[in-house]
């Protein structure tokens, strides 16, 4: 229970520390990545972002709603291989309900209220990504697991 605990606990930091994650997308087995901000549940079985609908993220989510999201607190330097942890979320993504939409529009928009011009525009969607695990990456070389139970 200590380990998932810690496993939370550094989760949140990192969440809490950083604003963008890259997004992993796939169409017809060629992997896309692309660069989102991001906020994640409390909980942590969900990350949100927001997205053009005209954007190749948002076809090959249309496509394949497999996704993977990378964030991580590295600063380009050589300490990064002894401090930086990297964190990457596998879950499924799709566009939340109506009446999930405005708790998520909050969530997001407490983080990064400077685009709430870009989330309000008609062609903007939010995605929530269900979160099946968290793989983290510390000290270059040790990895943990956690599994989120549905």
């Amino acid at each position: 229970m200590k380990k998932k605990a810690d496993f939370r606990k550094r989760l949140g930091e990192l969440f809490h520390s950083q604003n963008l994650a890259t997004l992993a997308t796939h169409q017809a087995g060629q992997p896309y990545a692309s660069l989102v901000a991001f906020v994640a549940s409390e909980d942590f079985k969900h990350i949100y972002f927001a997205t053009p609908n005209t954007t190749r993220k948002y076809a090959n989510l249309q496509v394949e709603n497999r996704v993977a999201v990378l964030i991580n607190s590295s600063t380009n330097q050589a300490s990064d291989f002894h401090r930086a942890i990297s964190v990457t979320a596998v879950g499924t993504a799709l566009e939340p309900l109506d009446q999930e939409k405005k708790v998520i529009r909050d969530q997001y928009l407490a983080k990064h209220p400077h685009l709430i011009d870009f989330l309000d525009s008609p062609t903007c969607a939010l995605i929530d990504v269900a979160v099946n695990k968290y793989y983290m990456v510390r000290n270059f070389q040790n990895v943990t697991e956690l599994h989120l139970s549905p």
